[in-house]
């Protein structure tokens, strides 16, 4: 039981946020250094932000560049404002010199809001603290972060990786399960609404993978038995990803292929067992449990029976193929076959390199950087002329809700500001209470625990009790909580709207935008993996490298899709044209994972033969790459390729009915894509149609 509380991933997040919090504070309570230990106790939040508590191979060497920027921030601006230079000036320049990280890599990019808050919060300090104090405690605060976290990962054996593959395991369980119900027991009517939950539970399982596979990177060099049971587990989950996202067909064909068969239980009855297993085998990683034995020997068997039944009918032999390649890597925990991980893809730009990137105007870090300098220098200018001597609340208000997107900056900026106003609320209330100082830190104690155990999900729960624990911190701080209560709601919902506008008119990073250039990445990486397919030797490293490559492409268009559906201006039927495109490019991936099994078996075309396809699929991509560049405007229609796609015609063997249906699937979205772009919104036209109403 114990082990079921402790490696819970919401409440192992929890203690470990609490205690890094909590220890200072004890120690400076006990030692009578008590509003020392809450100050030290504040740089947590900064390391948070940064990441710095993110598994990774070179783990110190980001504590150190964190703690570093962390303390060059704060002494830059009290020097700064000591020389009499205006706070706009400062905060304007300080993200755009600090946001180069952000080209570094993603990661690293986490490293300029951690900075901002270090900037902002050292302005609640001047006047408390000599210029080097500052300074000195975001250093020796990070350094404790540090070595905490490294200590917290030796103690827990890797959790954040075993976290990461459990749900890896129950997100293939629950796609699983989707997924056969839908062939099996749903009504044909509701296809068109299951479709897009499904292509959900695929965006997550592929997000999960990468996830891991960054955090499997991140080990050391010298693995241990655990370490490699980890990585053993992550290639096995790649496995079962591979068999389990396949494909026959259209769904309706396939319902109806199953329903001639009558295998409908005996396919639903394999599914639950591969279900059922994969939620065990997700609590056995996760809780640190031997696994137990597993077999389906019985289910595939009824299969086999279907198979013999039904020669002419393929769902037997396809579905029964795939579940024992499932069953056997279940029943062996073991990967079908052994290969090293692919090469990184997330290595870091040398800062050369990446000085030079950051200095154009198509890089996102610097357009990421400026958006934080505009908004910040607002921020500062009318809080001045508002007479706010130290402006810290609006200025950590902006930095906290502005996210990547702009639909997760509306709902982080409604949960700050409703949190912080309830916290507010029960924090007015609860001063009103001549409380001794004790018990108010225990108060203290349990709400960051409550608060820790909720962020991670519901971030407005989390802001009500990160907002009292503020209060009480300044109550005991400077004894002026109360104080505190309206002028921090005005701050709060004023940086809540400046941030607001600064996402919907500052560089906005509109994904509906992006749509296309996403499309393009696609249909290009959908060409590579059949050349490698294909080709006449096919290496089974190589076939797996492109083929994640493939559903990772294919997870970012759908991401961004998802995103640009909460955008304004967005166009419905341009809506439902995107997602008829996005969901035949899901059924191209199912067929390219279905075709990296096969290459690894030996099963491919004859060299003529494959290459004919291969010509007749990269015409098929050609065609829909052109359209999507052209869409019928003015004289530019003659350039796209309006050849017939011509499919080598003979015996139909397992490989040629799934490129077969690769080709149909690219016909039917070269059609949509010389229509959807024309319906495409186009965010700020009505600055364009203002300006020449204006000539």
């Amino acid at each position: 039981m114990w082990r079921r509380l402790i490696y819970h991933p919401e409440v192992n997040y929890a203690l470990r946020q609490t205690l890094v919090v909590f220890l200072p504070v004890l120690i400076g309570g006990l030692t009578g250094n008590l509003q020392k230990g809450l100050l030290f106790s504040l740089i947590p939040a900064c390391c948070n932000i940064a990441g710095l508590d993110t598994p990774h191979r070179r783990f110190f060497e980001r504590i150190l560049l964190g703690g570093t920027l962390f303390a060059v921030s704060s002494f830059l601006l009290q020097w700064l404002l000591i020389r009499h230079v205006p706070l706009p000036f400062i905060v304007f320049t300080l993200p755009l010199l600090i946001g180069v990280c952000g080209e570094i890599s993603p990661l690293y990019g986490r490293l300029l809001p951690g900075a901002l808050i270090a900037m902002t919060f050292t302005l609640s300090l001047i006047g408390r603290m000599p210029l080097w104090g500052p300074p000195l405690l975001y250093g020796g605060g990070t350094l404790w972060y540090g070595l905490f976290n490294w200590f917290w990962f030796r103690l827990s054996k890797d959790q954040p990786l075993r976290e990461t593959l459990s749900l890896l395991y129950r997100a293939l369980a629950s796609y699983c399960e989707d997924k056969y119900h839908l062939l099996t027991t749903a009504e044909p009517e509701d296809t068109e609404k299951a479709l897009p939950a499904l292509l959900n539970r695929q965006q997550k399982i592929v997000d999960l993978i990468t996830t891991a596979y960054q955090q499997i990177h991140m080990l050391s060099a010298e693995k241990n038995s655990r370490e490699k049971y980890l990585i053993r587990s992550f290639i096995m989950a790649e496995d079962l990803q591979e068999h389990i996202s396949v494909t026959l067909g259209e769904t309706d064909d396939v319902r109806a292929l199953i329903i001639k068969s009558g295998s409908a239980a005996i396919i639903k009855q394999n599914a639950d067992e591969i279900c059922a297993q994969l939620r065990i085998t997700a609590d056995n990683i996760l809780y640190h449990q031997i696994p137990g034995h597993f077999s389906m020997g019985e289910s595939l068997a009824a299969l086999q029976n279907v198979a013999r039944e039904y020669p002419d009918n393929p769902v037997g032999t396809f579905f029964g193929y795939h579940f024992s390649k499932i069953a056997k890597v279940l029943q062996s925990r073991a990967p079908l076959y052994r290969r090293d991980l692919m090469a990184d893809s997330q290595r870091r730009l040398p800062f050369l390199s990446a000085l030079r990137s950051y200095l154009s105007l198509k890089s996102t870090a610097l357009r990421t950087a400026g958006r934080f300098s505009v908004m910040l220098l607002v921020a500062s200018t009318l809080a001045l002329s508002l007479n706010m001597p130290k402006p810290y609340w609006v200025l950590m208000t902006i930095i906290l809700v502005s996210q990547n997107s702009y639909n997760a900056t509306r709902v982080r900026i409604q949960h700050r500001a409703l949190g912080t106003f309830a916290g507010l609320i029960i924090a007015a209330l609860s001063l009103q209470l001549a409380t001794p100082e004790p018990a108010i830190l225990l108060t203290m104690l349990l709400l960051t625990l409550f608060s820790n155990l909720f962020s991670r999900q519901y971030y407005g729960w989390a802001t009500i009790g990160t907002t009292v624990t503020a209060v009480y911190s300044l109550q005991l701080l400077a004894l002026n909580g109360a104080h505190f209560l309206v002028p921090r709601l005005l701050d709060t919902l004023l940086g809540c709207l400046i941030s607001f506008a600064g996402m919907l008119w500052l560089w906005p990073q509109w994904q509906s935008a992006l749509l296309r250039k996403n499309a393009q990445d696609v249909l290009s990486t959908y060409q590579k993996a059949l050349q490698i397919l294909l080709g006449p030797s096919p290496g089974a490293e190589a076939a797996e490298a492109i083929r994640i490559k493939a559903n990772q492409q294919h997870n970012a268009l759908f991401s961004s899709l998802n995103q640009a559906m909460q955008e304004p201006g967005f166009d419905t039927e341009y809506l439902s044209e995107m997602h008829l495109w996005v969901t035949h490019s899901q059924f191209i991936v199912e067929h390219i994972n279905v075709l990296t099994t096969l290459s690894r078996e030996h099963t491919m075309l004859t060299p003529d033969l494959a290459e004919r396809y291969l010509q007749s699929c990269e015409v098929a991509l050609q065609q829909c790459q052109q359209r999507l560049d052209f869409h019928s405007e003015g004289d530019h229609s003659r350039n796209v390729m309006d050849e017939e796609v011509k499919i080598p015609l003979g015996p139909v063997t397992i490989v040629e009915r799934q490129l077969n249906q690769i080709l149909s699937h690219l016909k039917v979205m070269r059609t949509i894509s010389a229509l959807v772009w024309r319906q495409r919104p186009h965010h700020g036209q009505w600055l364009l149609s203002r300006k020449n109403s204006h000539k």
